[in-house]
């Protein structure tokens, strides 16, 4: 199958990151969200991202603003998706957004048009079985920043055939992506463990065991992450990583992931991390967007 077009539904921090990973890489992507707003900074995001991307990664190719902007189409029409010849979901992780999308999409795309939903902790199969096409739903977990990451998490729903995950595999071979596939439960591998990690050490910090500052430079100092679990949870946006772990609970059932009542005051705040310029950390460099009491 030839890649012409891609639609990436939803311009949040993971959905421009993969927009700018497909214009990098040559395929043309459709950017599709609710509002001109959230497309104009999905614009201005994906053409920096461009600029710096290459500055970070020797790997990436270099790309005039031009012909970036050339690349990519923004609209608020989801109904274009039907010219495209691939669907990337990436909308919040809200079982009550996803499910009407998936119900449209399905009445949209070609029947052939397979959906890559990028979920954090929502079953791929629970999302295939939201369409006609279960078998060609496949989950794709993309890290962030999507375009200097190498490794996708692939995820086969019960339903999920091989077709969907060999194109979805020669998708991610154009983007010098290696894909690993798993089984489908609810937070799959990375999530499912790094959350419960994150959240630990939420509960550390609200007991007064250590700063943040304190928290993190443990784990990278000591165990040689290059991101402590709370740096992470600020990059990640707060507010995703709470509404996971309240997924990872309710299909659980299981204490162990229930959401430290601090990370939660904090997403109630409006501190949701980097993206805010504040979070479990602030960040001087990014506009803090909430308000002091």
């Amino acid at each position: 199958m030839e890649f012409r077009r891609i639609a990436v539904v939803g311009a949040g921090t993971i959905g421009i990151g993969v927009a700018t990973d497909l214009i990098l890489h040559g395929i043309p992507a459709l950017l599709v969200d609710v509002s001109e707003a959230i497309l104009e900074r999905a614009h201005r995001e994906v053409l920096n991202n461009v600029r710096v991307a290459p500055l970070l990664s020797k790997t990436l190719p270099r790309l005039s603003r031009e012909e970036a902007a050339r690349r990519m189409v923004l609209t608020t029409r989801l109904e274009e998706v039907a010219e495209c010849d691939f669907v990337i979901e990436n909308v919040t992780e809200d079982w009550e957004i996803k499910q009407p999308l998936y119900e449209r999409l399905e009445r949209l795309a070609r029947p052939e048009v397979c959906f890559g939903a990028n979920t954090s902790c929502i079953s791929i199969t629970q999302i295939g079985a939201a369409t006609r096409r279960a078998a060609n739903v496949v989950g794709v977990h993309f890290m962030n920043p999507v375009q200097l990451m190498p490794t996708v998490e692939v995820i086969r729903g019960f339903h999920t055939s091989d077709r969907a995950v060999e194109t979805l595999r020669r998708l991610l071979s154009l983007l010098r992506k290696e894909a690993i596939v798993v089984a489908d439960l609810p937070g799959f591998v990375s999530n499912r463990i790094s959350h419960l990690f994150m959240n630990e050490a939420a509960f550390v910090l609200q007991d007064n065991v250590a700063s943040a500052e304190k928290i993190d430079q443990i784990f990278k100092k000591c165990f040689g992450h290059k991101m402590g679990p709370l740096e992470t949870a600020d990059l990640i946006g707060l507010d995703t990583v709470m509404h996971s772990l309240d997924v990872l609970y309710e299909s659980f059932q299981d204490p162990k992931y229930r959401c430290c009542p601090l990370l939660r005051k904090l997403v109630q705040a409006g501190l949701l991390g980097r993206k805010t310029g504040r979070g479990f950390h602030t960040y001087p460099e990014t506009k803090d967007l909430t308000r002091e009491p």
